[in-house]
């Protein structure tokens, strides 16, 4: 599922829970949303965007019947509590969270009345603790989830196959539920089959990275996976900096990685796997 297909999909759950009308019209109330990012106002312009424009073509417009209050948490997950709160003084409509379960429930803490829209955070939400069930989900939380552990295997197969003479990669990773899994069972499977040798690094915060990087460098991998989470995308730059500096071949989920500067040594783009 692409940007654009998921921002219609998680724009049509905000019609519904706000109890906009189909049609456009013109309601007496300007409608408030509030919208909660873990990454950055650059990493999730296009996301916010195709809600915006969405919204429009059904004569919702910015200014004029709605206003959205946008909150961004850079990857910094203390930071997440703070920054519901502050959505939930300024009594907005709806709660859009742009983010994975460390992020929505800050906001369900928050608030137990404000409807909250997931956008989706590559998270099984059931298996999360979001909601009871995908049918029912028992709580003010709703909206849509990427389901994608699997794609982190497809993408070390499609490393070795963008660049055969990889032998060593390594994983750099936000170790969130999902990721831990990703390289604990996931990936050892994959590699052992494609005949790779597989290395992990966790990151937890910003400050990681340098030291990371640093390990890598002595370790002399030939290749890197890197898993997405905000705290990974937030800090692409870097990574790409690192991966373009060493002549490291590349892949990740998100196309930012390769709108960053990303690319494989043999002139190839870092592979981008969104919605795929």
């Amino acid at each position: 599922m692409n940007k654009r297909k998921l921002g219609s999909f998680a724009l049509g759950v905000m019609l519904m829970t706000l109890g906009f009308p189909a049609e456009a019209q013109q309601p007496k109330k300007v409608h408030r949303i509030g919208y909660l990012s873990s990454t950055d106002p650059a990493t999730e312009s296009a996301r916010a965007e195709t809600i915006r424009l969405a919204l429009r073509e059904r004569g919702h417009i910015e200014g004029q019947n709605i206003a959205t209050e946008y909150r961004y948490s850079e990857g910094k997950v203390d930071r997440a509590a703070e920054l519901a709160a502050e959505l939930v003084r300024l009594k907005v409509d709806i709660i859009v969270v742009a983010g994975g379960p460390r992020w929505v429930r800050p906001a369900m803490n928050a608030t137990k009345t404000i409807p909250i829209v997931m956008t989706g955070g590559g998270i099984d939400p059931v298996e999360a603790g979001v909601v009871e069930s995908l049918a029912r989900p028992g709580s003010n939380v709703t909206g849509v989830s990427l389901l994608t552990r699997e794609l982190d295997a497809k993408r070390l197969e499609l490393l070795k196959e963008a660049v055969p003479k990889v032998a060593r990669v390594t994983v750099l990773y936000d170790p969130i539920p999902s990721n831990v899994r990703t390289v604990k069972e996931d990936l050892p499977a994959a590699a052992r089959g494609l005949g790779l040798t597989v290395w992990s690094w966790e990151v937890r915060g910003a400050v990681d990275f340098d030291k990371v990087f640093s390990g890598m460098g002595k370790q002399r991998p030939d290749g890197l996976l890197v898993l997405g989470s905000p705290l990974t995308n937030t800090n692409r730059k870097r990574i790409v900096d690192f991966a373009l500096k060493t002549r490291l071949p590349s892949i990740s989920s998100v196309r930012e990685f390769v709108a960053a500067g990303g690319s494989c040594p043999t002139g190839r783009t870092k592979g981008s796997a969104t919605g795929a």
